[in-house]
């Protein structure tokens, strides 16, 4: 019984560390959320088991719950760089598949047909002007390349209202469309997909949209970017407790092997 007990000690501690490693990674990962293992103890016993008697036989690995702490922001100077000053996600249209995905990490440019694209080709979903979030279908964030009079596009600026506003050579300013962002009852249950997205999952619950800095929206702070919330010191702290963890487990096999040892002995 002691060693499947102290074997799944083992395993949940291999986990653990597989997930610090994993945090430790990507402390410099753009809009990267940290996770943390969740354990839970295993009893077994029946209606005619003295509780007082039940044995615990070992434990569990009973959630990797991410972490959704807004991480430190950082001044890049660049237009189409934008950070989140609160709660919500910016929405993205997977470029092969056309899913929705949904992302903290703010870091834009524009493709060579004036898309706004992230570094996977993924395209940033922006609302028409005036066009009520709760309700209205999103679109490509796309800016002319030219205005209605021909001329050339200058630059790009993005409000703290989500606003993107395009200028041309001639002076003008066109409006494009209006970020919106995304906000989950249970943003934990949101499944990771890689690159700083998550995708909607059964646990997660349907998106609810709204324009920044409106009722629970954070702001946009544009010419910024959201770094990963990892703390290299809180995870290297528990990266110890991981592998002492780990070593204790082994110890607690090497310990019941010796006293099965001795035992074969005295029976020969």
């Amino acid at each position: 019984m002691s060693f499947y007990t102290s074997i799944s000690g083992l395993k949940n501690a291999q986990t653990d560390l597989n997930v610090i490693s994993q945090n430790i990674a990507n402390a410099e990962t753009t809009g990267f959320k940290r996770s943390r293992t969740e354990f839970a103890d295993i009893v077994a016993g029946s209606a005619f088991t003295n509780p007082r008697n039940i044995q615990g036989i070992g434990s569990t690995v009973q959630s990797i719950t991410q972490n959704f702490a807004i991480g430190p922001i950082e001044q890049t100077g660049s237009a189409l760089d934008l950070a989140i000053s609160g709660d919500g996600f910016f929405q993205m249209k997977n470029g092969a598949t056309g899913d929705a995905l949904f992302t903290r990490n703010g870091s834009f440019t524009l493709d060579d047909q004036g898309f706004v694209t992230d570094g996977s080709n993924n395209r940033l979903q922006i609302f028409a002007i005036g066009d009520d979030p709760a309700t209205a279908t999103p679109v490509d964030a796309q800016i002319p390349a030219t205005n209605a009079a021909g001329f050339e596009f200058a630059g790009v600026v993005v409000g703290e209202d989500g606003v993107v506003s395009a200028t041309y050579a001639d002076g003008t300013t066109d409006k494009i469309g209006q970020v919106g962002l995304a906000t989950f009852l249970s943003p934990t249950g949101l499944k990771q997909v890689g690159s700083s997205n998550w995708e909607v999952s059964g646990l997660s619950g349907a998106p609810t949209f709204g324009y920044p800095n409106e009722g629970a929206y954070g702001g946009l702070i544009s010419g910024a970017l959201e770094l990963s919330n990892v703390d290299i010191a809180e995870e290297l702290v528990n990266l110890i407790t991981a592998q002492r963890y780990f070593q204790a487990n082994a110890k607690a096999i090497d310990t019941a092997t010796q006293i099965s040892q001795t035992i074969i002995q005295l029976r020969s």
